[in-house]
């Protein structure tokens, strides 16, 4: 399993930051690599992203929404991963930190993957965060 972290000061309350961030499928409009995401009904979204040169498409079920310090999510299908935003107030605004990890069973691929996975998921959650930030 691997673990991929990153955390950014966002000048806003947690509360404005946290009803931005459980509006699952607004994360499209945050992102170069996020081509859209389908509400399918309850806390369920498909998501449809393009990267490292392919198009991967994922369900992901959002297990815990706690306004305004958690929003955690498990994939449904694909590659297994968990994820979860925790909100901490502190004096500049809100520290967001992202835990994402993952597990792939296919050695070969999984090498792969871990050498595209951080700086890829680095690049899509400081977008996500500076866009967030931005609309607030």
């Amino acid at each position: 399993m691997a673990t991929i972290e990153h955390s950014a000061i966002i000048k806003a309350s947690p509360e404005r930051v946290f009803a931005l961030l459980e509006r699952v499928e607004d994360f499209a409009d945050y992102s170069d690599l996020i081509q859209a995401i389908e509400p399918l009904g309850g806390d369920h979204y498909r998501w449809h992203v393009h990267a490292v040169g392919m198009d991967w498409t994922f369900d992901v079920a959002i297990t815990e929404s706690r306004a305004p310090k958690v929003l955690a999510w498990e994939s449904l299908d694909g590659v297994r991963n968990q994820g979860c935003y925790r909100l901490t107030p502190v004096e500049e605004g809100t520290e967001v930190a992202l835990t994402l990890t993952y597990t792939i069973r296919n050695r070969l691929l999984e090498k792969a993957v871990n050498r595209a996975a951080r700086p890829l998921v680095g690049k899509v959650s400081r977008q996500i965060l500076e866009r967030v930030e931005a609309r607030l």
